[in-house]
């Protein structure tokens, strides 16, 4: 999935063939693993062969009682249609700031389109296109299964030094939940300031309080290890598929950071060996990852990736070490295409 931005003015990167392990990794979907499903690349037929001319004349006749909103995952054919484009957050306030817009149309997933629900007023409407359209991550805590969690975080007498961070890509319902109990909602661009304003609830960083990251556990452990200089030991991993989040009162007790058992079905499958072979095949090359990667894929500890980035940064230019980047300069990204 590393796509090459640009490639250097010497010569093109081919790209390998897909390796027999890769192929693995597309099939089928496991709660367990970091696997996602499959996705062949291709977009089937149109059902309606002027499905494109009645969509275009569809977005005339609405005119400015309509604003789409275009995810950067999108495609281009649907990205054609957008008013705007952007990461979920700045796409939802994007929206509240036209409330002479009648219709919301948002080409994105569900928790998308219920975060630009909150955000603008109750005469305007927001639409998902696809009610199916999903996001993997999101559906790994559901509002019941993080309420039982938050009974087991009391039963074992921690739930009062704890404070929920929830990541953008959760449901309104987990949005709610942390709400309620005195946390916040956070992008993978803020997730630090996020994390250490909700220690800072709870004695600061160097205390004894507590945060349960959710839903990525990834984000979380990132944040913690390379930008709050926690420990990997100071981290436990709540699985809502066992009893008791999998963990014994004694370790939710010394944990500093409680992450959900949930994760990215596509930035997990990126590997160090992806690393460090993009690095083999193309010396020089500057590494951008995205902080919802596992842990063994940051910079800091494979010394391999240049550096952690989040869906909307990895857009812009990034700054790196001096005679690292030029007009003929490589980059590769550690994130969906």
């Amino acid at each position: 999935m590393s796509a090459i931005a640009e490639t250097s003015a010497a010569g093109s990167f081919d790209e390998p063939a897909p390796s027999g392990a890769l192929l693995l990794l597309g099939q089928g979907r496991d709660l367990y693993s970091e696997r996602g499903v499959e996705c062949t690349g291709a977009l089937p037929a149109a059902s309606d062969p002027d499905l494109v001319e009645r969509a275009r004349a569809a977005r005339a006749a609405l005119g400015e009682r309509a604003f789409v909103l275009g995810h950067h995952y999108q495609r281009d054919e649907i990205i054609e249609f957008a008013d705007v484009t952007g990461d979920s957050f700045r796409l939802a306030r994007e929206a509240a700031a036209r409330p002479e817009a009648e219709f919301i149309i948002f080409c994105g997933v569900h928790f998308m389109a219920e975060s630009a629900d909150i955000l603008t007023s109750d005469k305007q409407a927001v639409i998902l296109p696809d009610l199916a359209a999903g996001c993997s991550m999101a559906d790994m805590a559901a509002i019941h299964q993080v309420e039982e969690a938050w009974d087991v975080l009391a039963d074992a007498g921690v739930a009062d030094e704890t404070i929920p961070v929830t990541y953008m890509n959760s449901t309104a319902a987990i949005k709610a939940f942390t709400g309620r109990h005195g946390g916040t909602v956070c992008t993978s661009s803020n997730a630090e300031v996020a994390m250490r304003w909700a220690f800072d609830q709870v004695g600061g960083r160097d205390g004894t309080g507590k945060v349960l990251f959710l839903p990525d556990q990834h984000l979380g452990r990132n944040t913690a290890v390379l930008r709050l200089d926690l420990s990997l030991d100071d981290c436990v991993v709540f699985d809502p598929h066992k009893p008791a989040g999998g963990l014994s009162r004694d370790q939710l007790k010394a944990a500093r950071v409680i992450l959900w058992r949930g994760h990215c079905s596509v930035h997990g499958r990126f590997s160090a060996r992806n690393v460090s072979d993009i690095r083999a095949k193309v010396p020089g090359v500057n590494v951008l990852v995205h902080p919802e990667c596992k842990h063994e894929v940051s910079p800091r500890l494979t010394r391999s990736a240049r550096r952690s980035t989040s869906s909307g940064r990895s857009l812009r230019p990034s700054p790196v070490r001096p005679g690292r980047s030029g007009p003929s300069s490589t980059w590769c990204a550690g994130s969906p295409r």
